[in-house]
Formats: structure tokens, C-alpha cells, sequence
């Protein structure tokens, strides 16, 4: 016979359902233990206990693989609500203290994550009872996050405006062209865009935010783009261009260490620097938690203040 709802949760542990949680997701006893700092032991003891007062197996081995049982899946969408809703009464308790809490959960494109620790120290002064975690992924990535609605926002440059999503830009966004200081491009004078693309682009792969401005800006001029190569992140071109493999477009703010140094110049070219905004994104029918409106009060009470944030902004 089943237990009663009293029955189960004088059985039942918060521990047990965080271990089982930590167990379901890495499929591995070991590696929970070690997510959890316990041993494997403490680990099988907690499960054994749980199933036990659940009278059902969650979690069973084939071959030497583990996977959750019926049971044990129908318990992870449980525990998810349950937390949830714990991380909501977190948030809501805070905010009856004056204080916001909880958990706020962002992701930041590859190049946005030049931009979001400046923010973050502010922020998190301000709010020190919040725990702020930050997921960085490529643009495709972000915008199936948006779409399947798994965080909390999203930071990205170009928004997509076939999406019915709330933006809030934020900050310039500045692409500029760059070379490395040893570069013949700088012996020229009045150097044109065709000439400078000419001279062995080095670009992201397409789909991502810096190729997609520098194409949207190639088909307003009519100016064709060839890459000589295509690298998978900002830092792999900007270490490309510090090597003499060619020359970029990048933002601004990821190179102002290279700049400082003149290890990387910018070649003044007419209509750059690209400008475009760095925005927090987030699904419009998404009801905002009390960490998130704080990021979002945040935001636009500093606007005019916010490139204070990055040191060397104006070299």
C-alpha cells in the first residue's frame, strides 16, 4: 500500500533528494560523491534510504551503465518543481527583508563575456545575497537556451527579431579593425574597407554575432567578405592576428589589453567602428523573478555610467 503524503515526507530527506539530483545527473555514484564532497559509500547509503522509503528502485545498472528508472524520472521532475519552488520562497523571503536572494542564472555569448564580469562586481555588491551563475556559449547555443527558456537572461549583441523577446541594450559594442603593430596595412594611407578585407581576414565562424555585423555591414556596402580563415572564438582570431596570420574585425572591449600594449593597432577605416549593442534578452511572456528585475533596475539606473565599468575603454 502506498504511504500517505505524511508518511513519505517523515521519510523523506532534503539531503536524499539533493544526492539523488546530483546521482541523476551525472549518472555516477562516484562522481556525485565527489560533486557533493561525500564518499561513494555515503553516496549508495542515501539512495538505498531513499528507495526505501519510496518502496522503488530509482536507479539501476545495465551492464555498467546507470540509468534512472521509471520511477526514479518521474521523481527528478518532481524534485525540479520542489526546488524551484524552494528557490522561489529563497527569493521572496529576501525581498520581505529588504534583500533580494536567490539565484540568478545568466548566459552570455563568447564575446559578451569581456562585458558581464564589469557589470557582475557592481551588481553583486549591491546584491550580496544573491548567487550569480554565468553560462558562456556560442550565439547558436543562446538562442536555443532563449527559445527553451532555461535561464534567466541572456546577454547577446544582434537580437533576433523574428522571436518575440523582451531586449534592453545596454552598452556600445564597438567592432573595430585591427592588425598586429608589425603589419604593412599600417604603412598605408587612407586604407579602404575592400583593402583592409583584402589583406587576409581572419573571422569567426558564420552564425556567430562579430560575423554576423560584419556581413550585415558587407551587404549595406555592397563589399564582399572572403576569409582566409575562420577560427571558433574571438580570443583564437585575436591571437591569430597577434601571430601575423592575417587581420580582424573584433570587439573593442576583448582586445583593450593588446591595445594598451600596441601589440594590436587599429586601422582607421572610413564608417568604423562597427557599432552595435550589447543587450539583456529574455522570452516577453517570461514573468520575472525578483533577481532577475533587480539585473534589469541594475542595468538602467547605471546606463550612463556603465563604460566607468571597463578600464582603457577610450584608447
Amino acid at each position: 500500500m502506498p504511504l500517505s503524503v505524511q508518511g513519505l515526507v517523515s521519510r523523506l530527506t532534503f539531503r536524499q533528494l539533493q544526492v539523488f539530483m546530483s546521482v541523476y545527473h551525472t549518472a555516477s555514484y562516484s562522481k556525485a560523491g565527489d560533486q557533493l564532497g561525500l564518499t561513494q559509500p555515503a553516496v549508495s547509503s542515501q539512495i538505498r534510504q531513499l528507495e526505501a522509503a519510496l518502496d522503488v528502485p530509482v536507479f539501476e545498472y545495465v551492464g555498467r551503465k546507470l540509468y534512472s528508472t521509471a520511477a526514479g524520472e518521474t521523481l527528478a521532475k518532481s524534485i525540479n518543481v520542489m526546488f524551484d519552488e524552494l528557490r522561489f520562497l529563497q527569493s521572496e523571503l529576501g525581498v520581505m527583508k529588504g534583500q533580494v536572494a536567490g539565484d540568478l542564472n545568466i548566459v552570455a555569448v563568447n564575446t559578451a563575456q569581456y562585458v558581464v564580469p564589469y557589470l557582475l562586481k557592481p551588481f553583486c555588491e549591491q546584491h550580496p545575497a544573491l548567487n550569480v551563475n554565468v553560462k558562456v556559449v556560442n550565439r547558436s547555443e543562446a538562442i536555443k537556451r532563449l527559445n527553451d527558456n532555461l535561464d534567466h537572461l541572456v546577454i547577446m549583441g544582434i537580437v533576433p527579431e523574428e522571436k518575440p523577446l523582451a531586449s534592453l541594450p545596454f552598452l556600445d559594442n564597438e567592432l573595430v579593425a585591427v592588425a598586429n603593430r608589425d603589419h604593412p596595412i599600417h604603412l598605408e594611407k587612407n586604407t579602404s574597407v575592400e583593402s583592409f578585407l583584402e589583406a587576409g581576414l581572419l573571422s569567426r565562424e558564420s552564425g556567430s554575432g562579430s560575423r554576423l555585423a560584419l556581413e550585415l555591414f558587407a551587404q549595406e556596402h555592397r563589399i564582399s567578405i572572403s576569409p582566409i580563415m575562420q577560427l571558433g572564438s574571438n580570443d583564437a582570431v585575436k591571437h591569430g592576428v597577434l601571430a601575423g596570420l592575417g587581420v580582424a574585425v573584433l570587439p573593442k572591449l576583448s582586445i583593450l589589453p593588446e591595445l594598451k600594449l600596441g601589440l594590436l593597432k587599429i586601422v582607421p577605416l572610413k564608417e568604423f567602428p562597427l557599432k552595435r549593442s550589447w543587450c539583456v534578452v529574455y522570452p516577453k511572456g517570461k514573468h520575472p523573478t525578483p533577481s532577475m528585475r533587480a539585473f534589469l533596475e541594475f542595468i538602467q539606473d547605471t546606463l550612463g555610467d556603465l563604460d566607468t565599468f571597463f578600464p582603457d575603454v577610450n584608447l
